[in-house]
């Protein structure tokens, strides 16, 4: 949500708390904060006008950094106080702060029913694939196989893919980015933050006690631009370190070629369209993985759809003005079978 105060401008260090930044040395936590700063200066949001919600983790310490309103909840509740918020107040710009343990294990219900109904909350999700703050167990991302505090043999189950879960749940707002990627996290949060309605954005983050390392293949600087796509609304499919590679249609799936090679021309690159209501390219787009197909950055999808907050709004108002209605009490008193004691 844009701000409708078009004269004050904001600088980053204005949305800064003058609370110490506590996260380890290293962590990707600190460019993602930074970044957040830049993107709510871009926006030009009043700090009094921005509430910042987490629940229970590492990122979940966020708000405290943060000279906006801001709650840091319970484990896995962010996106259910979150929305009770923009429900009650939706003027607020609301951001809420999880990791892929606090929002997709005991937060999942949440998770997919914010993005079900569709409310105007900004869901950031940290993923660096583990628990960090309870010190290392394997999270609801964590890949088969791997080793940590709680699967000493290696886990036994696939992860859940945040993107899948978003697109199960109608959303319309998905986008991606890691957290060593400066330009595209902001430009996929404010992105986000104009998106009315509910808007995912996947930051990949680096744990670096606990779960070191674990996006080195895309974040390496000598093979991120083989292992990655950036999308942009418009622009054609194109990667590699030159963009000599691009995607084309394959049948109902997608193909990565080399532009000249084959007979393949800049003509048969895909172009991206991210607001097409149409929902089967884009889930495919973001299921993409960085190995036989590049994981795909940036906005994937950016569809308008009515939002919960606004409904509700608009429905209170009907039935006040139909009823007659002038508060709470006098509605209960009005409808309500009472009784005296």
């Amino acid at each position: 949500m844009e701000s409708n105060n078009t004269t004050a401008a904001f600088a980053p260090q204005d949305y800064k708390s003058e609370q110490s930044v506590r996260w380890c040395p290293g962590c990707g936590d600190h460019a993602i904060l930074n970044v957040l700063h830049k993107a709510m200066s871009d926006l030009g949001v009043a700090p009094k006008d921005t509430a910042v919600i987490s629940g229970i983790g590492c990122s979940s310490r966020l708000p405290y950094y943060m000279n906006t309103y801001g709650m840091h909840t319970i484990h896995g509740r962010a996106a259910a106080i979150a929305t009770g918020l923009k429900t009650a107040r939706p003027d607020m710009t609301v951001w809420q702060i999880s990791g892929d343990g606090d929002g997709l294990a005991i937060g999942g219900n949440h998770f997919i029913h914010a993005v079900r109904r569709n409310i105007d909350l900004n869901i950031l999700l940290f993923n660096n694939k583990i628990y960090g703050l309870t010190k290392g167990q394997y999270s609801p991302t964590s890949d088969r196989g791997a080793v940590t505090k709680s699967s000493p043999y290696g886990t036994t189950e696939d992860p859940f893919i945040p993107a899948e879960l978003v697109f199960g749940a109608r959303g319309n707002f998905f986008a991606r980015s890691i957290d060593v990627a400066l330009d595209t996290t902001r430009e996929v949060m404010v992105a986000a933050a104009r998106h009315k309605g509910a808007s995912v954005v996947e930051v990949l983050q680096n744990c670096v006690i606990f779960n070191n390392g674990i996006h080195s293949f895309l974040t390496d600087k000598e093979s991120r631009a083989d292992h990655t796509i950036h999308l942009r609304h418009g622009e054609k499919m194109l990667f590699g370190k030159n963009l000599e590679r691009g995607l084309v249609q394959d049948g109902f799936g997608l193909k990565a070629v080399t532009i000249g090679e084959d007979g393949w021309t800049i003509d048969d690159v895909l172009t991206h369209d991210a607001h097409t209501r149409t929902n089967f390219l884009h889930q495919q787009l973001a299921m993409m993985d960085g190995h036989e197909l590049p994981l795909a950055i940036g906005v994937i999808r950016d569809v308008e759809a009515p939002t919960y907050e606004t409904d509700v709004e608009a429905q209170v108002a009907a039935v006040k003005e139909k009823k007659g209605f002038t508060s709470l009490r006098d509605m209960i008193m009005r409808t309500s079978e009472t009784w005296t004691v």
